[in-house]
């Protein structure tokens, strides 16, 4: 067996194996703590809804651990089964020229991916959330959804696809500095794009008619220097009744957004301090250093990407035998994950820092406290674990663990 070969099925079974060890502690640290709530929310949360959020936990990681086995199966499938020189033959079979086939070829490998995921999406939206009280979506709307998806990739991913392509085979040596800030360009354009053309195609925004929260708002606004286009509340509850809040866009074009379930969740001082955490991440700057942050990673990856094209046995020793772009592009996207796994802690404990810092610029614009009690009704209300293992959550939390981030908000 060639030494890549070797490489990469030993990097597979690593992943595969740290992944479910992870999944497992999680689910075992959840079921051993689900007797009584942690004595930080002694008084908030009862061991009713301690014990709904255990088992709201539990019920969500039986099916990421199928999803983990079907992931790891169509992985190998696709490279060292032969999927993906099939998939691209009958592209070349269907469309004359490297660019069209090879942009078909990337296209029906992303929709085939998709619908590997899609039975235990199914599964987890009409069975998990729908057996906690979460889910309001139907099985029409759900699929009207994933219909949009399915066009919107399809109207802004084939163009890019295409133009990505073209680059890698006409820009010579340093194709993929032109793919990176074309990449980079598009972030940025998805990032205005998405308040006022993007989102309105999933969801109603209404701006907020609350006058008095609309002043509460208005005056926390001033006191952080922030400019915004609107204030609009979010029909989430057509879909979940989980609530959230953020801003988003940018320039003249930022706006903040509420989920109305937030809103009936949560008194008006409380939403002032959720906000007030929404706008530290942006007056912090957090948005841009994850926007500096994804475009050094994803520079040094192309450069990596543009070592291997070249590589005859990169192709050949993961069950390709066609060498073309295209190829290069999908079997780096493919692979590239199971390597760059052992990275996932940085990357979290990176956000959760941000999340930290974000806390505490809230508590310097509004009351502490509310945001405590705002913090432990979302706990509560959303049924999320306030035990989690501590190595799973080292891994894969964005957000820090309940009991330490209310611990830094509390005074001493």
């Amino acid at each position: 067996m060639p030494f890549f070969t070797k490489l990469f099925l030993a990097a597979v079974i690593v992943t595969f194996g740290l992944r479910l060890w992870l999944a497992l502690r999680q689910m075992r640290h959840v079921w051993r703590h689900r007797e009584q709530p942690p004595a930080a929310f002694a008084g908030e949360i009862g061991l009713a809804d301690h014990q709904k959020a255990a088992a709201y936990t539990l019920a969500k990681m039986r099916p990421a651990l199928v999803q983990l086995a079907i992931e790891t199966g169509v992985l190998l499938l696709l490279t060292l089964g032969g999927g993906l020189q099939e998939l691209h033959a009958a592209s070349a079979r269907w469309l004359d020229g490297e660019l069209p086939a090879g942009a078909v070829f990337l296209l029906a490998l992303m929709a085939l991916l998709s619908l590997s995921e899609l039975p235990v999406a199914l599964y987890r939206q009409f069975k998990v959330e729908a057996r906690f009280g979460f889910n309001r979506q139907t099985l029409a709307g759900f699929f009207a959804d994933l219909a949009k998806q399915a066009l919107l990739g399809l109207a802004l991913g084939g163009p890019l696809i295409l133009a990505v392509l073209w680059l890698m085979g006409a820009m010579g040596e340093y194709w993929w500095l032109h793919v990176w800030l074309t990449w980079m360009g598009f972030n940025v354009l998805m990032l205005a794009l998405y308040p006022s053309v993007i989102a309105p195609l999933f969801n109603k925004f209404t701006p907020l008619d609350d006058t008095g929260l609309r002043e509460r708002i208005e005056g926390l606004l001033a006191r952080c220097g922030f400019a915004a286009r609107g204030v609009f509340v979010m029909d989430g509850s057509r879909r979940s009744s989980h609530g959230n809040a953020y801003f988003t866009g940018l320039g003249a074009a930022k706006r903040i957004v509420f989920f109305d379930t937030l809103l009936k969740q949560l008194e008006p001082a409380e939403v002032e301090a959720v906000l007030a955490h929404e706008l530290g991440h942006y007056r912090l700057k957090h948005v841009a250093k994850r926007i500096a942050l994804l475009a050094a990673l994803s520079l040094g990856l192309l450069y990596v990407l543009a070592q291997l094209k070249a590589a005859p046995w990169f192709y050949q020793q993961l069950g390709v035998g066609a060498q073309t772009d295209a190829v290069a592009l999908a079997l780096f996207l493919l692979v590239s994950p199971v390597f760059l796994f052992p990275l996932t802690p940085l990357m979290s404990l990176y956000s959760r820092q941000h999340e930290f810092e974000a806390d505490a610029y809230a508590a310097k614009q509004a009351d502490a406290s509310q945001l405590v009690a705002a913090l432990v009704k979302l706990y509560r209300d959303n049924a999320t674990t306030l035990t989690p293992d501590p190595i799973y959550s080292l891994f894969y939390d964005s957000h820090p663990k309940a009991a330490e981030r209310i611990g830094r908000l509390q005074p001493a």
